[in-house]
């Protein structure tokens, strides 16, 4: 098994630090590095042992950071503007990639991650080297905004919030309203990736739960049919919205394939 060193760091963004982290194989200095976008109420921490096994299943460097206001970044003030997706591609994913001195990057975001992969990439250009989005959005439909109610009214629960605070600490009720008040807007509902997604150059993989509670087959099948640069889907039999924790060897042995002449 290959040797994987772990490095803790912070990043000086707009508004506030971020805290990273990075698995680094022995041997990967000639492959891209996968950066990871976590979701709506992701961070490091609650990727678990995701990073570890896809550093060691293929090969590379991997680098996963806190949005501001999650996990062990800084907070933020107010509730994101209903064009955070975009913003996160323009306002902090730079810093990350200049701090980190990351000349070149594979992205993978889940959920909404995913949208912000593709943002990222849309302005990247060649630097991006291909983008992979597991359970990912590509517009509001009705069956994502009915799971969020479902969430929403289970996160009244101090229980359920209690739970969230062990990774967001005292930002948790934050990082629930962030999601769920800013998906549930009105003003959100015309949201898309339509514009984004034909301006990519790398090539995609989406991989979508079949149960997948907050995203229909539709959305993945968007996401390859827009791509700019070429798209694949994999449906994956009897997963939900968190196919990399509940099928971690199927979704890693997808994306090592995907990569393996990237």
């Amino acid at each position: 098994m290959t040797t994987i060193a772990t490095q803790q760091h912070w990043i000086n963004a707009p508004e506030g630090r971020l805290f990273a982290q990075s698995w680094t194989p022995s041997g990967s200095e000639a492959r891209a590095p996968i950066v990871m976008l976590h979701e709506s109420l992701g961070s490091v921490a609650l990727w678990r042992d995701f990073p570890a096994q896809l550093a060691q299943a293929t090969g590379r460097r991997v680098v996963a950071y806190d949005r501001l206001g999650f996990g062990q970044s800084d907070a933020r003030d107010g509730l994101p503007d209903l064009d955070f997706v975009a913003q996160e591609a323009v306002r902090y994913f730079p810093a990350v990639r200049e701090q980190l001195q990351l000349a070149s990057y594979v992205l993978l975001g889940h959920s909404v991650g995913g949208g912000m992969a593709a943002e990222i990439a849309a302005r990247a250009g060649s630097e991006c080297r291909a983008v992979i989005t597991i359970a990912a959005q590509a517009l509001v439909e009705s069956h994502t905004l009915a799971g969020i109610r479902e969430a929403r009214a289970r996160f009244q629960e101090s229980e359920q919030l209690a739970r969230l605070a062990k990774y967001h600490g005292d930002k948790a009720r934050w990082v629930v309203d962030a999601w769920t008040e800013t998906w549930l807007s009105p003003a959100f509902a015309n949201w898309s990736l339509d514009s984004t997604l034909p301006r990519l150059s790398s090539p995609l993989l989406a991989l979508h739960g079949e149960l997948d509670e907050y995203g229909s087959a539709a959305q993945p099948a968007r996401i390859t049919r827009l791509a700019g640069g070429g798209g694949h889907c994999e449906i994956l039999p009897g997963a939900r919205h968190m196919p990399h924790r509940e099928m971690p060897e199927q979704v890693l042995l997808h994306i090592a394939q995907f990569l393996k002449n990237i």
